[in-house]
This record gives structure tokens, sequence and C-alpha cells, in this order.
């Protein structure tokens, strides 16, 4: 990796940007100019702003304040129109959004081709593409089928097709929100291998991310915001986690630390499970967690997880096979499932955590309406459910205006904090935490992290579901990963290899991983 010299001109600047949102200030005069040929890396909490200023380079916002520059192609920096993707990618700034923006049933090329020439082009000029793009993946190293449908292509496969559409329209600057969010560590390392490579060739390369190592080992520089200013702008060299950490946040941030447990006796047992759930299908599953102890789920979104946490909480029954709490069978039943001491921490907060239109202190009781503390006669108590939020509002840092503010317009981490109050102030026997940090910043990553190891110390049974393997081997007593349905045997983490876990996660036997 290589930082760029003085004498080289930047490809893009960034001016004084800034923009609101009624009272909220998203962006604060933010300076920031990128060059050909580097790596950097935009960090900050959720809600600093970085997604809202990269909007605005792509013109799906407009800055209140300030400009956006890009070289001409001699070189010199001219005013870029706002508020005009497609002003963007004629300019060859091309965006890779976290959640991909393909057409399931189109191919690989025709996903590519889209809004470049119809679909129903003549075939040379299908064959001109296939020429560019054969020369594209060939200097980049991006290789995917062009002809398979995209629904039939891995994650990875996917992402290398939003970025092949960047590149075959020529991009100079390449954006990506959070690119390994759904990756294997194998992939995450292929696709930077290959984000590198492109910086080479003279590619300025942005992305945004929240893990602190790949940020760290594949950039050229930091660019932190905190509350909507730009609060550094360092080269990766003099960069440790710990000192990024506390400039994102504004405040030291403890690491996890994972006590040995004193683990109890099996809280939580499935015997041979299996479900019919398409390719979300549980095969002859069976698991056990112990009071005091957090067993870790590894695997790739869409390999049984959902079904999985679904099952446990009640939502829906298995086909075949037994799920007990304590020694006494499980009905498929949420209520009966809360009853037995079942908590669950969902995978989509927004979803299935919250209900949007409801107050804070609304769906904080949510779960209990029925219970005297909230209820009498038929009637809600509201200052019962209003006292018991302010409480829940100090003891989580939930930043919101009180009791009464709409859910929906909390941050990502705040909502997650609302769900956690609920969840764990009731000290559940089980906890089902399915992707409890996912999109959150370190900080309040970190608040989630105390919360489930206080739980365990207090000897709860938790099983942690999770695509993060840095959370897994920060926070599990034992390790399994789930491929397909089918799950492996258990093993302590101490005894696991990152590396290893990768490889099952892709697919891989055990012995093949080793």
């Amino acid at each position: 990796m290589s930082e760029p010299s003085a004498e080289v001109p930047a490809v893009l600047s960034l001016s004084g940007i800034t923009k609101r949102f009624g009272d909220l200030v998203a962006n604060q005069t933010i300076d920031l100019d990128f060059f050909p040929g580097e790596v950097v890396a935009l960090l900050g909490e959720n809600g600093a702003g970085k997604t809202t200023l990269m909007n605005i380079l792509f013109g799906h916002y407009v800055a209140d304040e300030g400009s956006v520059r890009i070289a001409d192609h001699e070189g010199k920096l001219v005013p870029l129109e706002q508020g005009s993707p497609n002003a963007a990618l004629k300019a060859g700034i091309g965006m890779v959004h976290q959640h991909f923006t393909l057409a399931e049933n189109l191919t690989g090329l025709e996903n590519i081709l889209l809004g470049t020439q119809t679909l129903f082009s003549p075939g040379w000029q299908r064959g001109r593409a296939r020429r560019k793009l054969a020369e594209v993946m060939k200097q980049s190293g991006l290789e995917v089928d062009l002809d398979c449908r995209v629904s039939r292509l891995t994650v990875g496969e996917k992402q290398r097709v939003e970025i092949l559409k960047a590149l075959y329209r020529d991009a100079r600057v390449l954006v990506l929100d959070e690119p390994t969010a759904v990756l294997t560590p194998q992939e995450s390392e292929s696709l930077f291998r290959t984000l590198r490579a492109l910086a080479a060739n003279g590619l300025s390369v942005v992305f945004i991310s929240h893990k602190m190592a790949e940020v760290l080992s594949a950039s050229d520089r930091i660019a932190v915001l905190r509350g909507g200013q730009l609060v550094a702008d360092l080269p990766t060299r003099v960069c440790d986690r710990h000192m990024l950490a506390d400039i994102m946040v504004g405040r030291h941030i403890e690491p996890d630390e994972r006590l040995p447990s004193k683990e109890g006796a099996p809280l939580l047992i499935l015997k041979d499970i299996s479900t019919d759930d398409g390719r979300n299908a549980l095969h002859d599953l069976s698991l056990s967690v112990r009071g005091g102890e957090i067993l870790g789920i590894a695997g790739i979104s869409g390999n049984g997880q959902a079904t999985l946490a679904r099952l446990i909480s009640g939502l829906e029954p298995p086909k075949s096979g037994t799920i007990e709490i304590d020694g006494k069978r499980l009905p498929a039943d949420p209520r009966k499932v809360m009853a037995a001491g079942i908590a669950r921490i969902p995978e989509d907060r927004h979803r299935d955590g919250i209900v949007g239109a409801m107050t804070v202190a609304e769906n904080l009781a949510i779960e209990a309406i029925r219970s005297p503390a909230f209820q009498r006669l038929g009637f809600l108590k509201f200052s019962a459910m209003a006292s018991r939020a302010t409480e829940a509002i100090e003891a989580y840092d939930i930043r919101c205006p009180g009791p009464d503010a709409t859910a929906r317009l909390l941050s990502g981490g705040n909502i997650q904090k609302i769900v956690l109050a609920r969840t764990l102030d009731g000290d559940p026997k089980v906890v089902i935490a399915a992707q409890p940090a996912r999109g959150l910043d370190i900080g309040a990553a970190e608040d989630v992290h105390q919360r489930l190891l206080a739980a365990r110390a207090r000897g709860a049974a938790i099983l942690l579901i999770s695509e993060d393997l840095d959370e897994l081997f920060a926070l599990s007593d034992r390790i399994a990963v789930i491929h397909r349905g089918r799950l492996s045997e258990p093993q302590q983490t101490e005894a696991l290899d990152r590396a290893a876990v990768g490889l099952m996660m892709a697919g891989h036997a055990p012995g093949e991983a080793a």
C-alpha cells in the first residue's frame, strides 16, 4: 500500500460539506480529498454522518452548503452536479451499497449492462460489451460467470458483479458501504486483495466499515467522523484499533473480556430438529446450551440461522425433533416460550424488534403488556410504562427525547438498546441473540457485548448467532458452524482456528479446513 505524494492531484474533493435534516446536523463543514491509487477507510459511530456524506457524493442527497469537485480529463477539479446519481456515474464515481441492487432474475452480464444499453440491443453491441468486460475482469481479477442468473450466484459473486458494474462504466472512484458485512473471512481477504490491485492501477477506493481489523489491514488512510464532523484524517500506519475506537466515540473503550464461565446444567436442548423451509431448512440438528455459557453459531446468512431462531422463539414448529428448556418440552407458542424464560434479540431489529409507530415506553412494555405491572382490569397503566421506560433509558443509555419518543425515529444502536432492555431486564433463563451487533458502531457493539456477558455471568444460557467471527471469538465459550442447515460439533473457542472456521462456513468439512 502507498500514500499519495503531495504532487499527486486529488481526483475528488469535498469542501465545506454541510447537510441538515431539520434540527439534526448530519454533516458539518467537512473537507476531505481523495487521491488516485489509495484506499481510504471511513469510520464513525452509527449516526456519525458517513452514509450521508457518501450519499451526497453519489448524488442521492444535495448538500446545504459546500461543494463536490472531481478532476476532469486534464486533471483540473471541476464542480460535480449535485443531486444526480447519473452525473456521478458519468463523472466516474461508482458506489456498491451494503444491500446489493441487482435484479435477481437477470444474468450477471444483463445486470452490468442495465442503464448503459437496452437488454434487446444487437448482438454486436453485446459482443463488444463482453470483450470490454473480459478485459476488465482480467485486469481486476474479478472472475464471475456472466451468463449465470444472479439468483444462483454466491454472495461474494454478487458483490463482484456490483464492482464490475462500476468498473465497466470506467469508475475512477469506487465507494463501498460495509463491503464485508455478508462475506466469509476468505471472501473478505479476496475482496481487499482485489481492491488493493485496483488501487495500484490508479483507482481511488473508499470503504465504510465498522471492522477494525480490515480497516487497519486494507487501507492507506483512515478518516473518522464523529457527530457529523471530521475529527481525524490519518495515515493507517500511525493508527491502532484502540486509538481509533477512542477517536470514534470520544472516550476510552474497554475491550471485551470473557472471564472463565461457571457452566451449569443444560438449559436449552434441541434434539434431531428438521424443518421444511427451502434453502433455510434444518437437517437433524441437535445442540445443547448450558447455563452460564455462550454457544456461538457461525455461518453465512441464509444457511438456516433464521429458521433456528424462529423455532426456539416459538414462531414455527419443527417438522420433526424436540426442543426442551430446563427439562420441559417447549411448544411452538411465542407466549408460552416467553413464559418459560426464553428471551430473544431478533436479527432484524426494525422488522421484528420494535413497532416503529409506537413510543419507546410502549415498545419496552409490549412483551409484558398483559402483566399486572402494566395492566389492570383491561386498562393500561401508562404511568407505570413511562416510569419503567425512564429507568431503562437511563440504565441502557437510550439516546432519545424521552419515553414518548417514536421508536422508528431513533438510530439503529438506540433501537437495539430498547430490545436489550426489554430482553435482558427480566433475567431470562435463555437468550437467543441473532446478529446482536450487526451494523452497530464499536461503542454500541461494546455495550451489547457487555450486556450479554453480564447475562452469562448471572447464569443465563445464551445462543449467539452471528456472521462476525470477531464477535464470536470474543464472546463464545464454544462455537459450532452451520452450513445448509447442518450443524457441526461445537468446540471450545480456544481450540479453534479462525481460518478453519471461515472455510467451514463456506462448506468445507472440518478435515478439509484443517
